[in-house]
This record gives C-alpha cells, sequence and structure tokens, in this order.
C-alpha cells in the first residue's frame, strides 16, 4: 500500500471518527486545539497531520497512535515481511515510524520501530491513554525522553520503561539522531 493510499484511510478514518461522536469540526478543534481549517484539510487528505497533531487527535478519540494507524492498514497477517510493515512519516518533525508488528485484537502489545532525524523533537501534549505501558530500547543515536518532569538521556542498547502520563517530548541527538524500538502494552 503506497503512503497516498495511507494518508487517504487515514482521512476518512478521521473523519469517521468525528461522525460517529456526533461532532462537528467546532467541537473538535475545541477539544484538541487544532484550528477546524487543519482538521477540514486533514479529513480531505489534503494535507497529512503531524505526529503531535495526531496525538491530539488520538487522545480526543482515547486511541493510540498504532491503533489508528492500523485501522487504516489491511488485516495483518501473523508474519508480517520487512516490505508489508506499514511505515508512516512526519517530514515536519523528522519522524518516521514503521509498525513492526501492529496491534491485533489478540494481541496486549505491539512493536514500532522509530527514527528521528538529528535534532529533530516531537512534543506530546498529553498521552492517548492515561497510564500506558510502554518501553524504549535505543538502536543507535542519542535519545532524550522528558515525561513530565522527568528527563532520560538514552545511549545506544539502553531501554526506559514507563507508564506514560501528562506530556512527554522525544529528542534527537543533534549529530546522531535516534533509531529505537518501542514496545507499547495495552491496558
Amino acid at each position: 500500500m503506497s503512503a497516498s493510499d495511507t494518508d487517504d484511510r487515514l482521512a476518512a478514518r478521521l473523519a469517521e471518527l468525528r461522525v460517529q461522536r456526533g461532532w462537528s469540526l467546532d467541537d473538535l478543534a475545541m477539544a484538541t486545539g487544532i484550528s477546524r481549517a487543519s482538521l477540514s484539510r486533514i479529513e480531505r487528505a489534503e494535507t497529512s497531520p503531524t505526529a503531535a497533531l495526531l496525538n491530539r487527535l488520538c487522545v480526543a478519540y482515547g486511541l493510540t497512535m498504532s491503533r489508528l494507524l492500523s485501522e487504516v492498514e489491511e488485516e495483518a497477517a501473523l508474519l508480517l515481511k520487512a516490505e508489508q510493515q506499514p511505515v508512516w512519516r512526519d517530514d515536519a518533525s523528522g519522524f518516521l515510524r514503521r509498525n513492526v508488528s501492529p496491534p491485533g485484537s489478540h494481541f496486549k502489545a505491539e512493536v514500532v520501530e522509530g527514527v528521528l532525524r538529528p535534532g529533530a523533537r516531537i512534543d506530546y501534549d498529553a498521552p492517548p491513554i492515561q497510564g500506558l505501558e510502554q518501553h524504549i530500547w535505543l538502536q543507535s543515536g542519542e535519545l532524550t525522553i522528558s515525561m513530565d518532569d522527568q528527563h532520560w538521556t538514552l545511549q545506544a542498547g539502553d531501554c526506559l520503561r514507563f507508564h506514560l502520563t501528562g506530556k512527554s517530548a522525544f529528542a534527537a541527538h543533534a549529530e546522531a539522531g535516534a533509531r529505537y524500538i518501542l514496545v507499547v502494552c495495552k491496558p
């Protein structure tokens, strides 16, 4: 499936979620802090949301980003070859996200590969689900993770595990960037 197909399906799914809840674009704008015009362009697939905006939408809908993205991908098989693993890019923040093992109805965990270009930073206003368990294993580069008032800097091989609460940020090293494996466990 091409990136364009994924963007079109994501746009349609976001519009569907809003309509299912009986929300107007104004309602969703109030809930997310995203302008009505931006939401309209996202739902018409005229623009792809950044990771930070997609997170705000996920918070409003009570979905993890992986869960939302898996809903727009084809049904996942038990074995996903590398070329079958869905990839989503946020060029604005320098973030590439590969669903190595996408969420499935019969599985509690999912595995994601994240790549942040050198100096990239993503800020999340809130977790999609309070207390969501995450494990981050840094493969290369350097990654600083902030959650509320806590900060951790990971080097290659380090693993950080936590329950996601409050605001968070991922910042890649200015020269080395960061490549990591993220395991997300459903509550």
